[in-house]
């Protein structure tokens, strides 16, 4: 007689929700997004430069002598970027705010200056670096998270007054486009398509009609097309990709080093140092085609664990946006993880042969000093905005900050009101109607009184100055009421493109019905 052995297997899915109830557990708590942003730019930085030390030791030997070179200077960078991370996390909202067009203003000039022969350095034909001598500093990265800010307080302001869609698109469209020619003049067509990608997740989450929305992005990309086409160099890439084996060992050699080096990564890869395309097969192994290294030397996994690193990413920055309750917060996370995202599947893209090369670098992975500062500026921005969901405002205030902000000894963020938003905004209203009061009354020039007080030239009796003072007062009333006329008017031909998520504080139109009014 045999008796039954009991079975294993079925003892796996009670750990199985055991496990998921714990993730479930940790994501239901106040700063889970908060600890989320910081671990996945610690753990993209600490892999970036971990490749790049392993992509560039033998170019830097090789110009050198030395196989730390440009490692040194990366981690230098890594280490500025930190920095800013701190920075970004200490600064109040309300002072990003109102810092941001002057910000944006300063990253025009310097778009402008790089441009100058004598002040801005040109490398291999483009004329787009500061070099400081210590540094390079490269003025068309900072104006991506300039844009992103002003363009988020711009269209957060401009949704709480309830503006029509001419609002959203005349001060923002047309300093987009000039930042954009400006950067073209460089010229620089990759940064050009990331600072598009921001223009157009600004203008798609700040709720521009569906039509709108198709016309700009439809001659957005024909603008793309026909820069790609204008210079020598952009059209053998587009020719290199549209016919990879015309020219293997021209235009088409780097795009088909990237692909040998992928593939002889397998599963599992040659092990971390032990890539053979880095030894002068691959340009730029270190910087565009870095994704190669990792896919030849960490193999299939190592590419999955930074694809999902990126997917979590999205997870989170999305997760911020809807949690949100303040509208500024909400657009400036959906705009900056859209743009940082965008970058780099665009660098996966063109690296797996699904795109045609661009030049757009990996987010904290690839080389390069002034992106990798920018982007951690921009995630300490991000988490800063974590910090401000409301759970988390209330458990900060609560005494539940935990170790890590009490070892960094971040500021309490303060709690958003609708209701001291609304306030700010009629008192700002009023100030206007005040000073178009003040522009429309011209005071009469003023008359030199006699010791006396009477006669010719003396002070004006009480009864004029309480008429001259009632009329001021009429004035500005008619200017207010003309103000609020303005505003009813400008409210009945909005056209709000929104979901729960993103506008609950006052009714939106079905998800069906996008697009359809103009």
């Amino acid at each position: 007689m045999t008796t039954a052995t009991p079975r294993r297997v079925g003892s796996t899915k009670p750990q199985q929700r055991a496990r998921a109830g714990w993730f479930g557990a940790w994501l239901a708590r106040p700063l889970a997004s908060f600890h989320l942003v910081v671990a996945i730019a610690v753990l993209l930085t600490v892999l970036g430069l971990v490749m790049v030390l392993s992509a560039s030791s033998v170019e830097s030997y090789a110009d050198g002598g030395s196989a730390y070179s440009l490692f040194i200077q990366q981690a230098m960078m890594a280490a500025f970027g930190a920095v800013l991370f701190y920075i970004a996390l200490r600064v109040p909202l309300r002072v990003m705010r109102q810092l941001s067009f002057p910000v944006f203003a300063l990253s025009l000039v310097l778009l402008v200056l790089v441009l100058i022969p004598g002040i801005g350095t040109e490398v291999q034909g483009s004329r787009r670096w500061f070099d400081l001598g210590f540094v390079s500093v490269q003025p068309s990265e900072i104006v991506k998270i300039t844009l992103v800010v002003w363009g988020s307080h711009l269209l957060a302001s401009r949704k709480s007054e309830k503006s029509g869609y001419k609002d959203i698109l005349m001060p923002l469209v047309p300093a987009g486009l000039l930042v954009c020619f400006l950067v073209v003049l460089e010229p620089n067509l990759s940064t050009t398509i990331a600072l598009g990608i921001v223009l157009t997740s600004l203008l798609w989450f700040g709720g521009l009609p569906l039509r709108m929305f198709v016309t700009i992005a439809v001659s957005g990309g024909v603008a793309a097309a026909i820069l790609a086409l204008s210079a020598g160099y952009r059209s053998d890439r587009m020719r290199a990709f549209f016919s990879p084996g015309s020219d293997p060992q021209g235009i088409g050699y780097q795009a088909r080093q990237a692909m040998y080096s992928l593939a002889d990564g397998g599963i599992w890869g040659r092990g971390l140092g032990q890539s053979r395309a880095k030894w002068s097969y691959l340009p730029n192994a270190h910087n565009d085609f870095i994704f190669a290294i990792i896919g030849e030397e960490l193999g299939f996994l190592g590419c999955a664990l930074v694809l999902g690193l990126f997917a979590l990413f999205v997870y989170t920055g999305l997760r911020i946006a809807t949690r949100s309750v303040d509208p500024f917060i909400r657009l400036l996370t959906a705009s900056a993880t859209t743009w940082i995202t965008g970058q780099a599947l665009i660098n996966v893209g063109y690296v797996v042969g699904l795109l045609p090369v661009t030049g757009l670098q990996l987010p904290l992975v690839s080389a390069g000093g002034s992106s990798l500062a920018i982007t951690l500026l921009m995630f300490g921005i991000i988490a800063n905005a974590a910090r401000h969901e409301p759970e988390a405002v209330a458990a900060l205030h609560a005494g539940g900050d935990g170790r890590f902000s009490r070892l960094l000894r971040l500021p309490k963020p303060e709690m958003y009101s609708p209701t001291r938003a609304r306030a700010a905004r009629e008192k700002s209203k009023a100030a206007r109607a005040r000073s178009q009061a003040k522009a429309k009354v011209k005071p009469s020039p003023p008359k030199r009184a006699l010791p006396s007080g009477r006669g010719r030239g003396g002070s004006e009796p009480a009864s004029r100055r309480s008429i001259d003072s009632d009329s001021a007062r009429r004035t500005s009333r008619s200017a207010a009421d003309d103000n609020r006329a303005k505003g009813r008017s400008s409210r009945s031909t909005e056209s709000w493109r929104g979901t729960r998520a993103w506008e609950p504080n006052y009714p939106m139109k079905h998800a069906r019905e996008r697009g359809n009014s103009r």
